[in-house]
């Protein structure tokens, strides 16, 4: 029975996944900070409404792993410092809202790497986080990055690196690793980062967004 009422669900939300607009901040558990940035992705929608012609509402919503709403959202953005922590249930649901059709974003805000990654192998016990060559498409979906991720802020003076988890050929899960593209979305006067390292962080978040709701 349980297994049925999962398959209505997700055969009634493939629409929204499809045909939805806008985006979601991941409120996981675990004790870490999901609320990170709280200006980044309001900042980041008015960029992309201005820049790439999409028609977001820069009004932050948040849904939990385990909810149907996380199906409302093709494109889910986790950010955070510490613990990260999926129940079985909350597994189970986000493998198949991105088994059928949804992005997760995950930018380490710093000091989340080895919390995450034990719970991608939850999600995806036979797929491994692959670093992402620089001419991997979303790097050249809009704005140009022949680099690969930009360096927004310095943690540990390691290069930035995305990872990410494909499934059949698709990419559902992007990881951005030293690089905080989240600061760089943020309010100016939060960082103060130079106006040319905003830009590319902002630039990279839109080609994020982009590449998500058309594949």
């Amino acid at each position: 029975m349980k297994i049925l009422k999962k398959i209505l669900i997700l055969i009634s939300l493939t629409p929204a996944i499809l045909f939805s607009q806008d985006i979601a901040v991941l409120q996981y558990g675990g004790g870490g900070d999901w609320y990170s940035n709280p200006t980044a992705l309001p900042n980041l929608v008015d960029f992309c409404n201005s820049q790439i012609d999409t028609n977001l509402d820069n009004k932050t919503k948040t849904v939990t792993p385990g909810s149907i709403d996380i199906f409302d959202y093709p494109l889910l953005h986790m950010t955070g410092h510490g613990n990260v922590f999926f129940t079985q249930e909350e597994t189970e649901n986000l493998r198949d809202y991105l088994m059928s059709g949804g992005f997760l974003h995950i930018d380490d805000n710093y000091g989340m790497d080895q919390y995450l990654r034990k719970e991608i192998t939850k999600l995806f016990p036979n797929q491994e986080l692959k670093e992402l060559p620089g001419n991997h498409p979303i790097f050249s979906y809009h704005f140009k990055f022949p680099d690969g991720l930009p360096k927004i802020h310095e943690h540990d003076n390691s290069r930035p690196q995305a990872f990410g988890v494909e499934i059949n050929g698709r990419l559902v899960i992007l990881y951005s690793f030293e690089s905080d593209l989240g600061d760089g979305w943020e309010n100016p006067e939060i960082h103060n980062d130079p106006e040319a390292v905003r830009l590319k962080a902002l630039r990279m978040g839109a080609n994020i967004i982009k590449y998500a709701f058309e594949n």
